[in-house]
């Protein structure tokens, strides 16, 4: 094999000042300089980069970000300024997730509105269910997968605070750190996927469609190069930054009366699962015809409609008839009202915290 080692070249108007700033001040190690007479070029390494300063070049000043467990080595986040020109950014190397604060509003997302699909990771289909991203408090993803087959996919964690995944029509095989063996998730079953839990789509049937739940809207998404999945028989019983594994299946699934007269619902042991971070609940007419309007106390609340059709009434809002493929977001306080349901509805509803109130009439 032929050896290779790739430098990123920076310009410097101060070479011999640089040498103290990247050796003293950031802690790298001179690998070379020339000539010796009257230096124009150094190279150093260190915190997994090679650079090479050039006295001579005309390109601009570059930026180096250094992400590092102990900022005040470097006196602190924040920016360094080089003497002969680079900008260099001091950052936590793990970052304490943030959750913006919630900007409530009432949205309705029908897919009839034809909202575009676009490419989006490993090559899935995306169809954004919340525009407004609630502030950036949460992201809801309608994704499909046309044609069967191995998705080119990698083992890989996010960095949320919550995620769920649910089948909406046909499979996909998941492999999940410490749960042993892939996973066929098929339609109406769901997982939630802890923080940074380590995994991969391995394949996926014709026509899959999932509904992806995540907080906040903008998160980070890591490759994990060194571990191999499946990485073992799994432990069940793990937790991930308080929260497990779930993977709930509708066959056998208890169904009891809703907050809401005139449905029925099943658990998904979400809520329990994630110590009341969130709850996740499918529910569906119970037969009588009861409805009435009602008003939560949720922080987020957030339904897709899976089958069937109903109308969604809002105080002060225009009626919606919603049918499969349509979500809708209400806001707390907000008084809404589902009604003419037809019998084959269901309805996944999504929402933070997982023990809220609800108060009818």
């Amino acid at each position: 094999m032929t050896a290779t080692r790739a430098e990123i070249c920076l310009s410097t108007t101060d070479l011999r000042r640089d040498l103290g700033f990247f050796g003293e001040t950031l802690g790298m190690r001179m690998e070379m300089i020339y000539p010796a007479d009257n230096p124009r070029i150094a190279v150093f390494a260190g915190h997994g980069l090679r650079v090479r300063l050039d006295q001579q070049s005309d390109a601009p000043p570059g930026h180096i970000r250094i992400r590092t467990e102990a900022p005040a080595r470097f006196g602190g986040a924040g920016q360094l300024t080089a003497p002969g020109g680079t900008r260099v950014e001091i950052a936590e190397l793990d970052p304490p997730l943030v959750i913006p604060e919630v900007e409530h509003a009432f949205v309705v997302r029908r897919l009839a509105d034809q909202a575009p699909w676009v490419i989006g990771r490993a090559g899935m289909q995306y169809r954004d269910l919340v525009p407004s991203r609630l502030g950036g408090a949460m992201i809801a993803s309608h994704i499909r997968i046309a044609e069967a087959g191995p998705v080119p996919d990698m083992v890989h964690f996010h960095k949320v605070g919550f995620q769920l995944i649910f089948c909406l029509h046909g499979w996909v095989d998941v492999v999940y750190e410490d749960q042993g063996e892939p996973i066929r998730l098929t339609r109406g079953a769901c997982f939630i996927q802890p923080p940074e839990i380590r995994h991969r789509v391995l394949f996926s049937g014709d026509d899959l469609e999932v509904l992806e739940i995540g907080v906040p809207a903008e998160h980070i998404t890591e490759i994990d190069h060194e571990m191999a999945l499946p990485n073992g028989r799994g432990d069940p019983a793990r937790e991930w930054q308080g929260q497990r594994f779930v993977h709930h299946r509708p066959e056998g699934a208890a169904y009891a009366p809703f907050r809401l007269p005139g449905f029925e619902a099943r658990d998904t042991t979400i809520a329990a699962n994630t110590r009341g971070t969130a709850g996740v609940t499918m529910f569906r007419p119970d037969g009588s015809g009861a409805c009435a309007w009602a008003a939560h106390d949720a922080d987020i609340h957030f339904a897709f409609v899976m089958a069937g059709e109903v109308l969604l009434e809002g105080e002060g809002k225009a009626p919606f008839r919603l049918a499969r493929g349509d979500a809708f977001v209400t806001p707390p306080g907000m008084r809404t009202r589902l009604s003419e349901a037809s019998a084959d509805l269901e309805v996944i509803e999504v929402t933070l915290p997982g023990t809220f109130s609800t108060t009818t009439g």
